[in-house]
């Protein structure tokens, strides 16, 4: 309370009639003048425990807003760590991703190879095929000019309706 206040709550006792002092009398002014001074006496030991109860809340604001800065900064060391360990992720995936893709470019490369080979492989060996058989027929039947036999043969399909028939069926036409 301010000076101003206790005055007026003094003259508000004064003036309800019920000023008397302990004793049954009047109220002097040396009365109330003490008790003025026990009043600022106490006052302005409020005032020091206000002040003391101030400057604590004040210092635990502090505190915790250290709290809260200290909390601050490790979010921020937590959002970085989190930051760099998506990073490393995603620089892991994209080795991975590109692992798979050169293992898929060697797959590729390893089934045409293989296709390709097969391929190669069958017409050389059918080519041989033909070409020992065509040995083995003049070697056996004594025919040495089988191609030229064909040729004669495919001549004269042309006007045989039967004959050309015949070497269809036989894949020789």
């Amino acid at each position: 309370m301010n000076r101003v206040g206790l005055v007026l709550a003094v003259m508000g006792l004064l003036l309800s009639g019920a000023a008397y002092g302990e004793e049954g009398g009047r109220i002097t002014n040396e009365m109330i003048y003490a008790k003025l001074l026990e009043i600022e006496k106490r006052q302005a030991v409020l005032e020091a425990q206000f002040r003391e109860f101030k400057e604590s809340v004040d210092k635990r604001f502090e505190e915790v807003n250290k709290r809260f800065e200290q909390v601050d900064k490790r979010f921020e060391q937590v959002d970085r760590r989190f930051g760099e360990l998506r990073e490393d992720m995603n620089a892991r995936f994209d080795q991975l991703y590109t692992f798979l893709w050169i293992i898929t470019a060697i797959f590729t490369a390893l089934v045409v190879a293989v296709i390709g080979f097969a391929y190669w492989d069958r017409r050389t060996i059918i080519r041989k095929a033909r070409e020992e058989a065509v040995e083995e027929v003049e070697r056996v039947y004594g025919v040495s000019r089988l191609g030229e036999l064909l040729k004669a043969l495919r001549t004269l399909a042309r006007e045989d309706r039967r004959l050309a028939e015949v070497l269809r069926n036989f894949g020789l036409l």
